[in-house]
This record gives structure tokens, C-alpha cells and sequence, in this order.
């Protein structure tokens, strides 16, 4: 992906007929030039960087007026992609504005590729990789914690560490080579200390590669499926979860023919929650439709919920359902407690259920009871109290686990090169490996083919 001289593309979400505000952004040596032949700011408003005019939008030859709008200048250095920037401020919806980014590009401009304005800010130095990933993240980030997270790695929490890795790598082949050149100037190289150094950052390294898990829980979420037979209030918890009437409640089994979806949080994790028809043999050939797609909802699911009623216990049909489902990350949930004239205790014991079933919740859904402690089931079964024990408010992406995985096996082959007395330039080898992929991750060392794949995921505007 090679920058261009100037580029142009809309930074706003548009949506028709809806949205007060959109924005045209240009980034480039000629956004100045174009913005002054596209804008007119009456009186005496002084073009100076940081400032916003207001005034028209005009076409350059007719003269007519296209939008009444603010510009918004940023002059290089100070501006998001160290270049010249503008942003025409104009009127939401879709036709100013696409008449405005059109204007645009007739006076010069090139349309945007995806994440062009942010390769631009990585490529000039504004950003490091870390950073520029991270503002992705941020922007589709579908919780409170993910986008806490993203504005660590913003803010160079994630970098920071990487970097004094590197640089730590860096000094232990600085040092080595030193020797291989001037051995006959130099005492003798202490093997011991160098093994303690590597030992010192692969635990470092580790500790960093830990919290990919919740990394990727955070940007992709959980989806967890309510499964059961007819009846036993699944679309009662999904209500009483999502504290909303996504999913009709009657005493009439085969009530829920399809796949009821609701989008919740659980522990900072986005979690989409799938209500699936009953499972049971039917004629009804809807019905039929519905049961199949619960189960295909089941199979896709990370955290399948099965429901069982207190009241009836566990039954054949239970079973069936069971034996399909037992591969999968199970939770047992027994509902309608409520019915139920016994302890806690007692009723646990009272039901059967196979004993490889290790994690069970009692909830009376209709009550809303019991909705927390499925919750703490969920985080459990993800194991993200071991994840967030790592005490770090960051999270490493996929690409960023892959590179540092790959530097924490070079670390590890030049510790078994050191046990095996091998030559000083095999050591160099493996440390060269290591400074590489942790450069990749900060994008110190990184090929023009990973910034394609990095950046065209990014949205046009950005």
C-alpha cells in the first residue's frame, strides 16, 4: 500500500436520512490548496492551523452552493497523519456529503484506501503498529473493557514492554558479537549471566503473551447457546438476562420456532446469547426447521447453556439433548427453582444428571434469580480470572501473539545453543530471530505485505 500525495474520504458513519453531522476528511501535501478552492469562509476568518471556519461549500466553476459547512485545518506536523489535514464538517445524510468528497476529488484529490489516513500517521512516525492496531480496536471495540484496553495499547502500554524486550535482546548481541570481534581485547563472556539475562526476558515475554487469550475474547466475544426441550424456560432466562422481552414467554411448548439473538457483557466480554427452539420430535414442519437450527447454533456456540426444569427433573429427552451437546463447553442451568419446595442444597442433589456435568447454576428465570451466578459459570469456564490475573491492562492481538510465540522459541533455541557449548555466531542466530519478531510487532521490522493485510481491515476514513 503506497501513500499517495493527497487522499480524501468520508469519516463518518452515514447512515439516510439520520445523522446530524459528516465528515470529509483530507490528508496531503495539496489539502490546503483543494480546501481553498472548495471553501468560502465570509469576512475576515484567518486560515490559520487548529482553527475552524465557517462558511460554504461551493463547486469550484458553477459556483453553486453545495452545503453551508465548518472546516476544520490541521497543518503539518500537528495533525493525526503529520501532514496538512481538513475536515469539511457538513450536514449529515448522504448526498452533501458525497457531493463534497466528489468536489474533492475533482480538484485533485484521491479517494482513500482502507486505513490509508493511519498508515500515513505510522509511516510518518505519529504511530507505532501497536498503536495503529489499537485504534481499530477502539473503534470496533463491543464493550466498556475492550475499549479500555485499546486505549492502553494507544497509549504505548503495549509498546513500552516490547521495545525494553528488544532493546535487552539488542544488548546481549551487542555484546556477543563484541566478542567474536575482539576477543583478544575483551575478558571472556560470562555464559551464566547471559543465560540469566535470556531467562529474565522470556519470563517478561511470557507474561506479555498471556494475555492474548483475553485479547481475543475481548475483540471477537463469546457465543453461547440456551438449549433444551420445550418448556423448560429458556426464553424466560434470556429475558430475565438481557433484562428485555427479546423472546416470547408462554406455558405452550414449541413456542420459539427460530434462533433468538441478544447482544449482552459478562465480565467485560461481549457475549452474543442464541435462545434456540426446543428440542423434540415433531411434525410440525416450522418447528422442524427451528429444532435444526438449534442444534447447528449449538455446535457453533462456545458455551452451550443446557436447561433442564426442576420441577420434571432430568428426563430421556434431556439426555438425548445431552449426548449431543457433551463435547462442547457444557453449563448445566436447572430453572424454575421457584417450583421447587427445597434447599439449595437438597434440590442440587435431589435431580439427577451425569456426573461428568461439572458446572450447574439453579435459576428461577421468570424471578430473575440466579442471573449473576451464571454469569460468574461463564467467566469461569473462559478461564478469565487466571487471564486477568497477569495484573497488565493490555491484550495482544492474533498477529502480535504470532510474533511474539516466534521470538519466544528463537529465546528458547539460544538458550539450548548456550547448555550445548555451541559457537558464539549460533547464539547470534537465535537472538537475531528474537529482535526481529519483536520488531514486527512494534513495526520496527516489518514488510510492506503485513501493512497491506494490517491496514485493509481498516475502515476507509481512518
Amino acid at each position: 500500500m503506497t501513500p499517495r500525495n493527497t487522499i480524501a474520504a468520508i469519516a463518518t458513519a452515514i447512515v439516510p436520512q439520520q445523522g446530524s453531522v459528516g465528515i470529509v476528511r483530507m490528508s496531503g501535501s495539496e489539502a490546503m490548496k483543494i480546501a481553498k478552492t472548495l471553501f468560502h469562509a465570509p469576512g475576515k476568518q484567518v486560515w490559520e492551523t487548529h482553527h475552524i471556519l465557517y462558511g460554504y461549500i461551493r463547486h469550484p466553476q458553477s459556483r453553486q452552493l453545495v452545503d453551508e459547512a465548518l472546516l476544520l485545518i490541521m497543518k503539518a506536523p500537528r495533525s493525526y497523519t503529520r501532514e496538512d489535514v481538513v475536515e469539511f464538517h457538513c450536514h449529515g445524510g448522504i448526498i452533501a456529503i458525497q457531493q463534497v468528497l466528489q468536489l474533492c476529488i475533482e480538484a485533485g484529490a484521491e479517494l482513500a484506501q482502507p486505513g490509508e489516513f493511519t498508515l500515513r500517521a505510522f509511516l510518518n512516525g505519529r504511530l507505532d503498529l501497536t498503536q495503529a492496531e489499537s485504534i481499530a480496536d477502539l473503534v470496533s471495540s463491543q464493550s466498556p473493557a475492550a475499549a479500555q484496553v485499546a486505549l492502553a495499547g494507544l497509549q504505548g502500554k503495549l509498546a513500552t514492554p516490547i521495545r525494553h524486550l528488544r532493546a535487552c535482546c539488542l544488548d546481549i548481541l551487542a555484546e556477543i558479537e563484541a566478542r567474536i570481534d575482539f576477543e583478544e581485547d575483551l575478558p571472556p563472556l560470562n555464559e551464566s549471566e547471559i543465560s540469566q539475562k535470556v531467562d529474565s526476558i522470556l519470563v517478561d515475554l511470557s507474561m506479555v503473551l498471556a494475555t492474548a487469550s483475553r485479547g481475543d475474547l475481548l475483540r471477537t466475544g463469546l457465543k453461547v447457546a440456551i438449549i433444551g426441550r420445550p418448556n423448560v424456560g429458556k426464553s424466560s432466562l434470556l429475558n430475565a438476562w438481557s433484562r428485555s422481552d427479546r423472546a416470547i414467554v408462554t406455558d405452550l411448548p414449541g413456542t420459539t420456532r427460530d434462533v433468538v439473538e441478544s447482544q449482552l457483557v459478562v465480565g467485560g466480554i461481549p457475549v452474543q446469547v442464541l435462545d434456540t427452539a426446543g428440542i423434540r420430535e415433531t411434525q410440525d414442519r416450522v418447528e422442524k426447521i427451528g429444532v435444526e437450527r438449534s442444534c447447528q447454533a449449538a455446535e457453533s456456540a462456545d458455551i452451550v447453556l443446557l436447561t433442564i426444569d426442576a420441577k420434571v427433573g432430568w428426563t430421556e429427552l434431556d439426555e438425548f439433548i445431552y449426548q449431543q451437546v457433551k463435547h462442547r463447553s457444557l453449563i448445566l442451568i436447572i430453572n424454575k427453582v421457584d417450583q421447587v419446595n427445597l434447599l439449595h442444597s437438597k434440590l442440587i442433589k435431589s435431580i439427577f444428571y451425569p456426573e461428568t456435568i461439572k458446572n450447574v447454576v439453579t435459576t428461577a428465570a421468570i424471578n430473575n434469580q440466579g442471573v449473576e451466578e451464571l454469569e460468574a459459570a461463564i467467566i469461569n469456564a473462559v478461564n478469565l480470572d487466571n487471564v486477568q490475573a497477569e495484573n497488565l491492562d493490555f491484550a495482544v492481538n492474533q498477529r502480535q501473539a504470532a510474533a511474539l510465540t516466534r521470538a519466544k522459541v528463537a529465546l528458547e533455541q539460544c538458550l539450548n545453543t548456550i547448555k550445548n557449548n555451541l559457537p558464539l555466531d549460533f547464539w547470534t542466530i537465535d537472538l537475531r530471530g528474537a529482535i526481529y519478531a519483536l520488531g514486527e510487532v512494534t513495526g520496527e521490522d516489518v514488510t510492506e505485505s503485513v501493512l497491506d493485510r494490517i491496514f485493509s481491515r481498516f475502515c476507509i476514513g481512518k
